[in-house]
């Protein structure tokens, strides 16, 4: 049984009212998110995808991948996507202490602002939604935003269903609504399944996708 529902909860909100988790907004608008990325053939695959529809987002990078494929990223930005800090590692911050996780941040800003320039807005999400409260108020401290999601499509589990994926979607997003999906190997089978209906079913409706 899923102990993560896919709607995040009021009551969690609530517990970290400076987080992000959706956008305040009457108008049919909806933030699609991508962890894990930038990924070769995938996360291509998700901009072509985007372009079709004529949606923006915003894709959680690691470090270590902007490394590792300096081209795909520079896609991300030439498409006019808005990038954000997931660590260099994917690092789950109980695992780890607060220096070595606001340095695989910092690590990571780094290899973003090398791309981008100084006023670039500092986003962070957290790998796995989980930390320690001091790691997260020094990357506060730092100046970072951080965003987390009001709806989670759990395309990285094997267990969910393409169709299953698509639906915890479609049966609970909003106007507002910040969405995760993933640009990774692992989540890959749902994702090209999920993303191109959500992006119809959402677009036949009126709605439009944008960044952060």
């Amino acid at each position: 049984m899923k102990i993560i529902p896919a709607k995040t909860p009021g009551f969690v909100k609530t517990m970290f009212p400076n987080f992000i988790w959706s956008i305040p907004t009457h108008k049919k608008e909806l933030y699609l998110t991508f962890d894990d990325g930038p990924t070769p053939e995938i996360t291509d695959w998700v901009l072509s995808t985007l372009k079709t529809y004529n949606a923006k987002a915003t894709f959680f990078c690691i470090g270590n991948n902007i490394e590792k494929h300096p081209d795909i990223f520079q896609r991300l930005l030439d498409d006019g996507h808005t990038v954000g800090n997931h660590t260099y590692n994917h690092l789950l911050g109980w695992k780890h202490t607060t220096k070595a996780y606001v340095e695989s941040v910092e690590n990571t800003q780094q290899l973003i602002n090398s791309k981008t320039n100084p006023t670039y807005q500092k986003l962070f999400r957290p790998p796995y939604g989980r930390f320690r409260n001091k790691q997260i108020r020094r990357i506060r401290n730092l100046g970072y935003k951080i965003i987390m999601w009001d709806v989670l499509s759990f395309d990285w589990d094997k267990n969910v269903s393409e169709a299953s994926c698509l639906e915890k979607v479609t049966s609970t997003a909003k106007e507002g609504s910040i969405i995760v999906f993933h640009d990774s190997v692992k989540a890959s089978r749902n994702l090209k399944y999920a993303l191109p209906k959500v992006l119809d079913y959402y677009s036949v409706k009126g709605y439009e996708f944008k960044k952060l």
